[in-house]
């Protein structure tokens, strides 16, 4: 449906996007992940013919694009800021680029309408002011805009930024289900981990103008190709040699860990026995060194042959480890992600293990 063919794009000496290539399926919710200038707001402008690439290819549904103006393109954008009129009410709104085309005015009326009750907003909101609507509703207009010129492709370039943590929350899942009721392929940009793995079908992590890794979310967390995605994507915690050496040594052979290379595990593949009895046979001795409580969980940073391993454990009700407290730690060698000697978080591995799919071990 999209193809990145080696875009690149500069801005005088910077270049901001290093010869990407990527491809986008028909129907597919795909986010474009990373941080701050690393350039996946410029590559989704460059989609949207807002940026006219330095060098490379855009194809859209088999069309070539790249020199297309964005009006001619298929595609409908929904901005950070909504960039919605403030002078004009929510069916004004709505009905601008069906307007821009001349439209007849009772087939502007009926897909204004339409769209509208599509997306939750309620006729007696098509004649409000923008100021009398909350955050949540101008996004849906800011998506009712864009949809109702049914585009090919939606573009959103972090929609939900501007929300506070509840709002977000809850407007993902709408957000989700609007995606898949249009059936729209939509590209999306996020800095955001959690909104990434939790709406996307797939994700492209960004850094430094180039694409880490792509895959499912599933792929990105479990398997994070390098150390860069490994510390943006969750949390995870740095295993010391002496610790993964103890782990190859406990594994028999089974596994290939080399306690020369870089290691992390994440928090949430690591399990406490607390309490007497422990530890409990295949754990390891550790030391609380800290707790943080979350609400419905907690973790705790726990000292293992010299390195920190954080754990999360839910508050349910049992036994809780305090600071100070021996622990049994149960940790999988299958869990421990490891990287190329010498690689800098961000860098690719130099050396890639033959059993790690996307580029690490597990």
């Amino acid at each position: 449906m999209i193809r990145y063919d080696g875009i690149r794009v500069d801005y005088g000496d910077f270049t901001a996007i290093h010869d990407l290539d990527l491809h986008v399926r028909e129907g597919e919710f795909f986010t474009l992940l990373g941080p701050s200038g690393c350039g996946k707001t410029t590559a989704l402008r460059t989609l949207a013919g807002f940026i006219t690439p330095t060098a490379g290819d855009l194809h859209v549904a088999g069309r070539r694009v790249t020199h297309l103006p964005s009006d001619r393109r298929g595609i409908g954008m929904v901005f950070q800021n909504y960039a919605l009129f403030p002078s004009l009410d929510v069916y004004e709104n709505i009905a601008f680029g069906l307007k821009v085309r001349k439209e007849p005015r009772a087939e502007v009326d009926r897909k204004v309408r339409e769209i509208a009750e599509q997306v939750d907003l309620a006729p007696a909101q098509l004649g409000k002011n923008l100021a009398d609507l909350s955050g949540g509703q101008q996004q849906r207009v800011a998506i009712a805009r864009a949809l109702v010129l049914r585009p090919e492709i939606l573009l959103l370039d972090e929609p939900l930024s501007n929300l506070d943590a509840k709002l977000r929350a809850q407007l993902r899942v709408q957000l989700k289900d609007l995606q898949e009721r249009f059936g729209i392929t939509t590209v999306y940009v996020t800095h955001d981990q959690d909104e990434a793995l939790s709406m996307s079908d797939r994700i492209a992590v960004f850094h430094d103008g180039r694409v880490e890794q792509v895959g499912t979310p599933e792929e990105i967390y479990d398997a994070s190709a390098t150390e860069f995605v490994c510390h943006f994507i969750g949390d995870a915690s740095r295993l010391g040699p002496e610790l993964v050496q103890e782990l190859s040594r406990r594994s028999g052979g089974d596994s290939d860990l080399d306690p020369s290379l870089p290691s992390y595990v994440r928090e949430e593949k690591v399990r406490l026995d607390v309490g007497s009895g422990m530890p409990t046979p295949g754990a390891l001795r550790g030391t609380v060194r800290r707790r943080r409580y979350h609400g419905l969980r907690s973790s705790y940073e726990v000292e293992v042959l010299g390195s920190l391993v954080t754990v999360m454990r839910s508050e349910d009700g049992s036994a809780r480890p305090e600071v100070g407290d021996e622990v049994g730690v149960h940790l999988d060698p299958a869990a421990v992600l490891q990287y190329g000697q010498g690689s800098a978080v961000g860098d690719v591995p130099a050396a890639t293990p033959a059993t790690a799919p996307a580029g690490a071990t597990r």
